[in-house]
């Protein structure tokens, strides 16, 4: 007999929106698990952004205006909360999953069992949030490493769920190697393209960035001064990426850069690039060298003089043997089963 069908009520960080486009790994996660919710027969709420693009049901809150500062965080925390309140008052709902950051500031009051993915580095969330009291609430994240960096006292924390990626729609995209290096994901100061552009220039190549710059005033002014004074006709600032052109840029790449000084927690970009064949060359940083497998899939590296010197190295990498890893390790689909397994476990709890 199959199980029934579950409800499964999402909540998006307030101040980006939702959709398989997405810049943020978070959001890109919540979009897979919203599609294949739906396309399991469950039923998928989603509470993010205006403007976010769902399988299931969206509840949208309203896209701040202006610079994304604390009185614009403020705000849309409110709404997030009165927009959970609201749904859970018209709509049974088996389970409630959270991807924000702040989660913790709308967290909503006893009902529900709640999962909340820590899809940042630990130290990025406040003291609260990686301790809550509210009952039946659970916290887990996404690498080994991440896990390991949860400080003592963090309570009621699962096994880690390892992200995943559309491996095979990746996969079919077949070009020519060019001569361009590539970097994709967020414009500010801890992605580190400045270290990319030094990499490029080093190695003497070409570099196309893809990427949003939010509205936070320090993303605009790193780039305003470290990344658009380093552009020029080799090394080119594309903007935000929708999936078929990353695809086909992921795929003609030379390799992918990711210069990132933070403690990643995993790294979406890296198994895009990974299940289109391109090599990867990555700082040593938090989970990616989880991802990455040194002189396999990529290389991994100190800084950015250590980058330009592998930069070479990666035609040296098969990049069909770099594929069935991707496949073998970072499916989207193995990922949307562990997840929609544990909300029917923690539904189980009383």
């Amino acid at each position: 007999m199959n199980a029934a069908p579950l409800t499964i009520l999402s909540v998006a960080y307030p101040l980006a929106p939702v959709g398989p486009d997405s810049v943020g790994g978070a959001e890109q996660v919540l979009s897979t698990l919203d599609h294949a919710l739906h396309a399991a027969g469950h039923r998928s709420i989603v509470i993010a952004q205006e403007g976010s693009t769902t399988a299931g049901t969206l509840r949208p809150i309203p896209r701040p205006a202006g610079p994304l500062d604390e009185a614009a965080t403020r705000r849309a925390q409110a709404e997030t909360a009165n927009a959970i309140a609201a749904t859970l008052a018209e709509t049974p709902v088996d389970a409630i999953h959270l991807h924000g950051i702040d989660f913790h500031a709308y967290l909503p009051p006893p009902g529900p069992p709640v999962l909340a993915t820590l899809h940042l580095p630990p130290g990025w969330y406040t003291a609260p949030a990686l301790a809550p009291v509210r009952p039946r609430t659970w916290l887990h994240t996404v690498s080994t490493a991440q896990h390991a960096a949860l400080p003592p006292g963090c309570t009621a924390v699962l096994p880690p769920i390892p992200n995943g990626v559309p491996v095979e729609e990746l996969a079919t995209a077949r070009h020519a190697p060019r001569s361009y290096a590539l970097t994709l994901g967020r414009i500010c100061e801890e992605k580190g393209q400045h270290h990319a552009l030094e990499a490029a220039h080093r190695a003497g190549i070409p570099l196309l960035i893809g990427g949003a710059v939010f509205p936070y005033p320090a993303h605009e002014q790193f780039f305003a001064d470290h990344i658009r004074p380093c552009l020029d006709a080799r090394r080119r600032f594309l903007g935000p990426l929708g999936f078929t052109r990353k695809r086909r840029l992921l795929a003609a790449a030379r390799c992918l850069l990711v210069p990132s000084t933070a403690p990643e927690t995993s790294s979406l970009v890296a198994m895009e690039a990974a299940a289109c064949g391109t090599p990867v060359i990555a700082f040593r940083s938090g989970a990616l060298p989880e991802v990455v497998e040194d002189g396999v899939t990529g290389f991994l590296v100190n800084d950015a003089t250590e980058m330009a010197e592998a930069i070479p190295l990666a035609d040296t990498l098969d990049r069909p043997a770099i594929r069935e890893t991707a496949r073998a390790r970072f499916s989207r689909t193995r990922m949307a089963a562990s997840y929609i397994a544990l909300y029917r476990q923690l539904c189980a709890t009383t």
